[in-house]
């Protein structure tokens, strides 16, 4: 499991939210929301920040060193 998804099955239960009252909330897809806790590697990054919008959050590029 991705750290991602650890962090947003994290929140979701903090939050007392089942899997289908997540995706309701945040407007995507049960499977999407399925897919993204199991750590699937290809989802959409605006259906993931629906999803972290919920948490006050959202996924964007960060600055990594390369060489």
């Amino acid at each position: 499991m991705t750290r991602l998804a650890e962090q947003i099955k994290q929140r979701r239960k903090t939050y007392g939210l089942t899997q289908a009252e997540l995706a309701q909330r945040a407007g995507v897809g049960l499977r999407f929301v399925r897919d993204l806790e199991q750590g699937k590697v290809s989802v959409r990054m605006d259906k993931v920040n629906q999803v972290l919008a919920l948490f006050g959050e959202e996924l964007g590029p960060i600055k990594i060193n390369v060489r």
